[in-house]
């Protein structure tokens, strides 16, 4: 086994989260957590959607799957675990706590409040279309348990002096649509018809979510420009809080303010995660993409966990 290697302790809430600890080989057992990496729209395969809806007893609209395919964030997860890889690899002292939501946002969005209304750009906590009195009960139970071992999480890195990284992905195009109701597969198939798709504003590769609502920084200005330098130094084009803000009603924007400059959340293109982009239908991760992307990262947040002291021993060699 290379002196490098972590061990790795997983442990899965069915329906729920799955949850990585990472343990670096010269981390000791009592040391505290010095990163959370948190990816609450980490549910991206068919077989989570499938799971869940065969839970669902209401009436839901045809060929809901493909809002799923159009809105999961496929690479999050794994551009989120690949620059814990790099990370440890280069600081055997780290240790890392890795989350992912297995619910997916089609139903209910983990990174809202349950109650959150659709408006101000994003999107509601439940769906509109979920209106059976027993799947609303059990999408919040599922919800509630996923914020409380997320909540405690948060607690127990930031109590040791830890940081946090919240990996998101979002589609190449800005879509023309209205609202999200029982018509939202037919908007999604009349916006990716060709001849309109080719119309569309093309999104930023990176964006990084480092602004509130009224445009304060909500993380070091030295940070942002690290992060900038360096995935520009890649050939990405970066911008910050161009599409999206870190905004009430948001568990991203409840964390981060609760802990400022502590938390570090950013959007990634997804067509630069995937093999081939296919907004409607499942798609295949590009590694090459994700490294691609999970290297500059990996080189920054070691810089900022390195200037919070996190590393108690000299940086090993790669």
């Amino acid at each position: 086994m290379p002196a490098h290697s972590p061990t790795i302790e997983v442990e899965v809430l069915p329906g729920v989260a799955q949850v990585e600890r990472w343990e670096g080989p010269c981390a000791s057992s009592s040391k505290p957590f010095d990163l959370l990496i948190e990816v609450p729209h980490g549910a991206d395969q068919r077989s989570h959607y499938e799971a869940l809806r065969r839970r669902l007893v209401g009436e839901l609209p045809e060929d809901l799957h493909e809002f799923f395919h159009a809105n999961t964030d496929i690479g999050a997860w794994q551009y989120g675990c690949a620059t814990a890889s790099l990370l440890m690899a280069r600081r055997p002292h780290l240790k890392i706590w890795l989350i992912r939501s297995l619910i997916p946002r089609t139903f209910i969005d983990c990174n809202r409040f349950e109650d959150t209304k659709e408006g101000g750009g994003i999107t509601a906590g439940i769906q509109p279309y979920i209106d059976h009195p027993e799947d609303r009960n059990l999408l919040i139970k599922l919800h509630r348990s996923y914020i409380a071992l997320v909540d405690e999480a948060y607690e127990k890195v930031m109590e040791g002096g830890g940081v946090a990284f919240i990996p998101h992905t979002y589609g190449p195009y800005e879509l023309p649509i209205s609202s999200v109701g029982r018509d939202i597969v037919e908007q999604l198939r009349e916006a990716h018809r060709p001849e309109r798709r080719n119309r569309l504003p093309v999104r930023p590769e990176i964006d990084l979510l480092t602004r509130q609502a009224d445009g304060a920084r909500i993380v070091e200005d030295q940070l942002v420009e690290a992060l900038r330098e360096k995935l520009e130094q890649a050939g990405f084009n970066v911008t910050e809080s161009a599409v999206y803000r870190l905004v009430p009603g948001t568990q991203a924007w409840k964390h981060a303010s609760r802990f400022p400059g502590r938390v570090l959340c950013l959007e990634v293109r997804r067509d630069l995660l995937v093999e081939s982009y296919e907004a409607l239908a499942p798609m295949r991760i590009s590694w090459e993409g994700v490294l691609r992307v999970a290297r500059p990262l990996a080189d920054v947040i070691g810089g900022w966990l390195d200037g919070r002291g996190a590393i108690s021993a000299p940086m090993a060699a790669a």
